[in-house]
């Protein structure tokens, strides 16, 4: 442990302070879409990549999300289940079954405030490519040092992840 002096200890509560910053606008993001949508910000993301690649499969749907392939097919079954997605035989290959948009699905989305895999993706994909390698580097730093750190989380969805309980 490195001795601690006045300036480190700012340094620390001002990173701190721009975590919360993070963690609190991406709360507020999913919360919105829920209000608006009905749905998780999980759910409106795969409908999104439903949208933008119609007949989608499910492997290639959680590669795009970066989330484990059976994560990928619990929201879709959950989709499905509510009417906003659909499972067909692909055009392309009928041995293979592809994911439309169903009309609930379109007006989920019609109603989505803003992207529905989140701020933090968007924010990230706006920066320049040398900061984003920098800020890489120095987050896998960080890792290394977090007490507790559970690698499972890397493949969870962030907006399943900041769900809190109803009455907080």
């Amino acid at each position: 442990m490195k001795p601690h002096n006045a300036q480190s200890d700012q340094t620390v509560l001002d990173v701190l302070q721009q975590f919360r910053l993070i963690y609190g606008s991406m709360r507020r993001h999913f919360r919105l879409v829920e209000e608006r949508c009905g749905m998780s910000g999980s759910q409106m993301w795969v409908l999104q990549e439903v949208q933008r690649s119609p007949e989608i499969g499910i492997g290639e749907l959680a590669s795009r999300m970066g989330i484990h392939q059976s994560t990928c097919s619990l929201l879709v079954d959950k989709l499905v289940a509510l009417g906003c997605l659909d499972k067909r035989k692909k055009q392309s290959d009928q041995r293979r079954v592809g994911l439309c948009l169903a009309d609930r699905g379109r007006e989920a989305l019609a109603a989505l405030p803003g992207p529905a895999e989140g701020i933090l993706p968007e924010a990230l994909s706006a920066v320049p490519l040398a900061v984003l390698k920098t800020l890489h580097i120095n987050l896998d730093e960080l890792l290394r040092h977090l007490p507790g750190k559970d690698d499972k989380f890397a493949s969870m969805p962030l907006a399943d992840m900041l769900k809190q309980p109803e009455g907080e």
